[in-house]
């Protein structure tokens, strides 16, 4: 399975990219909560627990588990002039400006986390100024700071591996973040896409230098011509334009249609996938407040290297059945009780992650969605959840599938 191949949401799961919370979460203090993306402090012990059992379930059913932090590993220890590189750009979009600190920053890292692994998880947890050495620098800013201010900031959103980049096809995207705190997270795909021998040298559709942001969240493969991306609180329409030029343009790549589906702008629908994940040949789950305000626009090639775009004016149910090539059926997150949706929405109900046709991972807690499932024939497997939902994600949004099976 050397590369990506992922053409479709449903296709047999064969290989899947995590991030296994690590340090990052210990940094999050109630100050910088808004700052870094979070409700609530998750606690770290049972949040790996939780992790430990998710990356178990995918084992359990014939997945290979790959972590991000082993990758990036990977790619160093293979390519050991890396090390310096990465670090001086790791310091850099850090927002550290001053070569005291740049210097200061890059011996603590090389003196205290010489191994490599080591180092990736130190990046990824952050560091803060009571950690570095004590020495004098004479700068005002040490004189004034907190000794317990971030000097870089950490990654807490790093194990919602979905977002960073997505697989479209046998290409990625690498991801242009809505926020600068998570932006920082889409190096350690840049280096894997370039460097790592089982993933280096896909088509790049997406760079993470490009002007317009765009999140993984938001990318979904309904099969091998037809690709929908949600214009979001986090994915810009530019974006997806831009996507379309470069997928269209593509001889390898197969797809010839994107829907972009235009959802309400808020935190309770940050993503498409938070709205909306297929489960199986014709079923969709769908959150029941998205049905209103949905609008979607179909995009193709216009035979002259650019695009055609048209509104659709159908209901949901109809586009995808035309796309899908057979009916299909909308599964309400919450069964329809508009209690039960919002309550269950807020915890990612309609978030699941497929790992075959009818059978998802979801989050035990969202019991009213899930017999919902159950009811209509869909094997549920069911994963703790009550830290890690603290981060705003499900399932689908905790992983990123590098390989599936054709259909």
């Amino acid at each position: 399975m050397q590369g990506v191949n992922v053409k479709s949401e449903i296709g047999n799961l064969k290989k899947v990219i995590l991030h296994r919370p690590g340090d990052e979460l210990l940094n999050l203090t109630p100050n910088t909560l808004e700052e870094l993306l979070f409700d609530d402090i998750p606690f770290l012990e049972v949040a790996q627990a939780e992790h430990d059992a998710f990356a178990d379930i995918l084992r359990g059913e014939g997945v290979e588990v790959v972590y991000l932090e082993d990758l990036m590993t990977q790619v160093i220890d293979g390519n050991p002039e890396l090390r310096d590189q990465f670090l001086d750009q790791w310091i850099f979009e850090a927002g550290i400006r001053t070569d005291i600190y740049k210097n200061i920053i890059k011996d603590y890292i090389n003196a205290e986390y010489a191994g490599t692994k080591d180092m990736v998880m130190k990046t990824m947890a952050g560091i803060n100024l009571q950690e570095l050495p004590g020495s004098d620098t004479h700068l005002l800013v040490d004189m004034v700071s907190d000794r317990c201010k971030l000097v870089c900031a950490p990654m807490p959103n790093l194990y919602f591996t979905r977002d960073p980049f997505a697989m479209i096809g046998n290409g990625v995207s690498i991801n242009r973040m809505y926020a600068h705190t998570r932006n920082r997270e889409t190096i350690y795909g840049d280096y894997i896409f370039r460097y790592h021998p089982d993933f280096a040298g896909p088509p790049t559709y997406y760079d993470r230098n490009d002007t317009f942001h765009i999140e993984g969240g938001d990318i979904l493969n309904i099969n091998e011509h037809v690709l929908a991306i949600g214009i979001s609180q986090r994915t810009e329409p530019d974006a997806i334009d831009a996507i379309a030029h470069n997928v269209f343009n593509d001889e390898t790549s197969s797809i010839d249609t994107i829907l972009a589906f235009n959802i309400p702008n808020n935190r309770a629908m940050m993503h498409l996938d938070t709205v909306f994940t297929q489960i199986d040949y014709d079923k969709f789950t769908i959150h029941p407040g998205i049905m209103g305000p949905l609008t979607v626009f179909e995009i193709t090639p216009d035979g002259n290297g650019g695009t055609r775009i048209r509104e659709r004016d159908e209901d949901l149910e109809s586009i995808l059945t035309e796309y899908v090539g057979q009916p299909v059926q909308l599964i309400p997150c919450g069964g329809g009780d508009r209690i039960a949706a919002e309550r269950e929405q807020w915890n990612d109900g309609s978030n699941t992650l497929c790992v075959r046709p009818g059978t998802v991972v979801v989050y035990e807690r969202n019991n009213v969605t899930n017999d919902v499932l159950y009811k209509n024939g869909i094997n549920c497997l069911e994963m703790p959840s009550a830290e890690l939902s603290r981060g705003r994600g499900g399932p689908r949004c905790m992983s990123m599938p590098a390989w599936r099976e054709a259909l």
